[in-house]
């Protein structure tokens, strides 16, 4: 018998739309979650049309709503809402990022949720977060990119703020969500018997990431810049351009690396000099650094430089595009990549679940369904019939 998913048996209602919230329900649907996805009928989740579409058919609405079960149901009418609270009452989390005062009006915020059954936990992604003055204010992963300082830090110097051209802040807001839903089922289920109220929004978990700039700026009154691809804490680190016109990342954080690259360049005299030799007096002459590593890269093939960076053991890798990602030797070998068959795009190659638990496959065992393809079956488990499911419809509820 195959073993059962770490969270086979939880349920999850993703009542979220875009990225952020819907990512952290699809994690656990990884590992065995029921995730039932709500969205509005006739035009459904908006993440649907992002990006590039096969067939009129999105595919990332296709690999973020992996696993889920979609049910068309209009928030906006006292029906839907009621319809939603049904739903609620037979699942474990709800996720939500609908502003703070429409959930309240909608009677699907937390405090209503928990008057019907004090296990939920809530997780609510938000813009700003649930308290202070910008709470009602609406957000994207742009903002979130802008505010927590990440778009300051990125580009180069003298350049403008650079924005990711990935949903970066909606990400990382989503894997902080995804474990703190798991910390408040943890304490739910060995301690206290009661859920909780989850508030993660796109600026903080991001800002969490680039804590060093707060920490410099802390200490010396520095408010740290743009830098292009170096760091004010290591040298060498940068990219670098290859005789083949490719482009290779070092990072020498650890104080021997940078002295092993010095060595396998046929710089050792670099090595041993007092101020090179030292990771604080280093960063002073970090231009230097980065120019000799620069002109001995660019004499090389990026084959020719890994080889030699790759038998001196220093942390040094080819910046990848994304077809270099998919057939690298070692993705291959752990099957980072897989493809998914699908009846309305044929099949679509996307990633497999990211951390790996001894034993446990996780799962991907249907792509993101078509609109509504759940709503008889799901409304059917809350006990609603036939008859009022017809009824429903007609009214455009579901």
């Amino acid at each position: 018998m195959p073993v059962p998913l770490p969270l086979a048996g939880l349920r999850v209602l993703d009542m979220a739309s875009l990225a952020a919230g819907p990512l952290a329900a699809t994690y656990l649907g990884e590992f065995g979650a029921d995730v039932v996805k709500l969205e509005p009928p006739g035009v459904g989740d908006a993440i649907r049309g992002w990006g590039a579409q096969r067939d009129g058919v999105g595919v990332m609405w296709k690999s973020l709503s992996r696993n889920k079960r979609s049910v068309t149901v209009d928030l906006r009418t006292p029906d839907g809402q009621d319809l939603a609270r049904l739903i609620a009452a037979t699942c474990d989390v709800v996720v939500a990022n609908t502003r703070p005062a429409t959930l309240r009006r909608w009677g699907l915020d937390h405090e209503r949720l928990r008057a019907q059954d004090p296990r939920l936990v809530v997780l609510h992604v938000t813009g700003f977060g649930l308290e202070g003055p910008k709470a009602e204010r609406p957000g994207f992963g742009t903002v979130g990119e802008a505010m927590s300082g990440f778009a300051h830090l990125t580009g180069e110097a003298g350049g403008p703020p650079t924005l990711p051209a990935f949903m970066l802040a909606d990400g990382v807001a989503s894997l902080t969500a995804a474990y703190a839903v798991m910390t408040a089922l943890y304490e739910r289920d060995t301690r206290t018997g009661e859920g909780r109220l989850v508030d993660v929004n796109l600026v903080d978990p991001l800002a969490r990431l680039i804590e060093q700039a707060l920490l410099t700026w802390d200490v010396t009154g520095e408010v740290p810049g743009r830098r292009g691809n170096r760091w004010d804490i290591s040298a060498p680190r940068n990219t670098y351009r290859t005789a083949d016109d490719r482009w290779i990342a070092m990072s020498g954080s650890a104080p021997t690396v940078a002295l092993r690259v010095f060595r396998a360049i046929g710089r050792a005299d670099l090595a041993e000099d007092p101020d090179l030799a030292d990771p604080q007096r280093r960063l002073a002459r970090a231009g230097e650094v980065d120019a000799v590593v620069a002109a001995w890269v660019a004499r090389h093939t990026a084959d020719e430089a890994m080889a030699v960076f790759e038998a001196a053991e220093i942390a040094a890798g080819p910046v990848y595009t994304v077809a270099d990602l998919v057939a690298d030797e070692q993705m291959v070998a752990r099957e980072v990549f897989r493809r998914v068959p699908d009846d309305e795009v044929g099949s679509l190659l996307v990633q497999s679940p990211v951390p790996r638990l001894s034993g446990v496959e996780a799962r991907v065992d249907h792509l993101g369904p078509p609109l509504g393809a759940h709503t008889d079956e799901v409304l059917a488990e809350i006990g609603v019939d036939g008859a009022a499911r017809a009824g429903l419809r007609a009214r455009g509820v579901i």
